[in-house]
């Protein structure tokens, strides 16, 4: 598709037009969180303790949150014009060096805090500038503009704070970024969301995450070569990978970001989205702990800190997905309320499975996980079984 010189922004979501598709710019864009990703996980992967896996959290959630600004501006505003393109490049700049910031021998969060500061201003500019061209919706992008700018000074700041004080101002702003949306709750139901494209958004950047689950099983039969363990192990791994990609994907609908004026549920948009975040994060950590245990399969030590790792990133991951489910909108409601409850027996059931790891070892471990997913994963069918009957029920009474 050929890039249009200048083509001011527009409020995509209100038009009726055939469904969008993500743009080859968005997809360009999103390389560079591959490389973000991977870069955070080997950290992970070098630190797997309790500590580390805080950490990491801590550089995930600015990193998560800056792919997530941009999301929003390109599902409301994007028309992909030569204008648009030049910020996007801009900006997956700034997220290359907050990857280089932290990964490799020239570690540097002021850098990693000086790069977040950029992302945000490049995306307070891309709102200034819909803000100019798409007045009905100035009183959002101010609301924006706003708490943006704010939380940009406290990450500002934070360059020139000595640690640990420098954490609580990344904290504060991060606070502020996030609590900015739900605060204009009530002006977003007038600026809908594309049912549509933001859920292929989020499902991409899962698949992104997901990813790093088979990077991380490859090279962890490359450490161990052609063993029977390791090789048993993989297999596994690969089931609780599929099983997870499998429950996500089969519930996949976004038609509750279409915020509605007067919506009883104004809650659900937001705890829609910001459910994704626990789910990510519960992703990468199985990732690493699906090296781990490759590696511990093979006749070698598996540290408990690995084995909780991989307990907690599959819990986690269920728990993140039952969040989403709650805030789903169906039909019949009560199948995503007994879907989250599945989730969360889910969540439980590995945790009796992680108290049960030090004694059983990686293999047997592997196999009461990928039991674990495949239950998870018929209990999906069934429950999608049972709604499609009393769907066709609905439609008999109702012909």
């Amino acid at each position: 598709m050929k890039v249009t010189a200048i083509r001011p922004p527009r409020l995509r979501t209100a038009e009726t037009e055939e469904e969008r598709k993500v743009t080859w710019t968005e997809l360009f864009y999103d390389l560079v969180f591959v490389v973000a990703v991977a870069g955070l996980g080997a950290r992970l992967l070098a630190d797997p303790t309790f500590r580390g896996a805080a950490v990491f959290t801590g550089l995930f959630i600015p990193l998560w949150w800056a792919w997530a600004g941009f999301t929003f501006y390109a599902d409301r505003y994007d028309t992909d014009d030569l204008g648009q393109r030049i910020l996007a490049v801009a900006q997956m700049a700034t997220i290359a060096l907050m990857a280089a910031s932290i990964s490799g021998e020239t570690q540097s969060l002021r850098g990693f805090a000086l790069a977040y500061v950029g992302a945000r201003v490049i995306l307070i500019v891309m709102y200034l500038r819909a803000r100019r061209h798409v007045p009905a919706t100035r009183q959002l992008v101010g609301g924006y503009v706003q708490g943006m700018s704010i939380a940009v000074v406290f990450w500002l700041v934070s360059v020139f704070v000595p640690e640990p004080y420098r954490y609580v101002l990344w904290a504060v702003g991060l606070i502020i970024d996030v609590y900015t949306p739900y605060r204009l709750r009530k002006i977003q139901a007038t600026v809908p969301l594309d049912v549509a494209h933001l859920p292929e958004r989020f499902g991409l950047f899962t698949i992104l995450v997901l990813g790093e689950s088979i990077a991380a099983i490859v090279a962890g039969l490359g450490h161990e070569g052609w063993i029977a363990g390791p090789v048993a192990t993989a297999v596994l791994s690969v089931v609780v990978a599929a099983g997870l990609w499998w429950i996500y994907f089969d519930n996949l609908d976004g038609t509750v970001v279409r915020r509605r004026a007067g919506q009883k549920t104004a809650w659900k948009p937001t705890v829609w989205i910001y459910g994704h975040l626990p789910l990510a994060i519960g992703l990468m950590a199985t990732a690493i702990g699906l090296e781990g245990a490759v590696i511990g399969a093979g006749g070698h030590s598996w540290p408990a800190n690995e084995r909780w790792l991989l307990i907690t990133g599959v819990g986690g991951a269920l728990v993140g997905m039952a969040i989403i489910e709650v805030a789903t909108e169906r039909r019949d409601n009560t199948i995503s309320r007994l879907k989250a409850q599945w989730r969360v027996a889910g969540g439980l059931v590995a945790v009796i499975i992680g108290l049960l790891s030090g004694l059983t070892g990686a293999v047997t471990t592997m196999i009461l996980l990928a039991l674990l997913c495949a239950t998870q994963v018929g209990g999906d069918v069934w429950l999608n079984e049972r709604e499609s009957v009393n769907a066709t029920g609905v439609h008999l009474q109702d012909g």
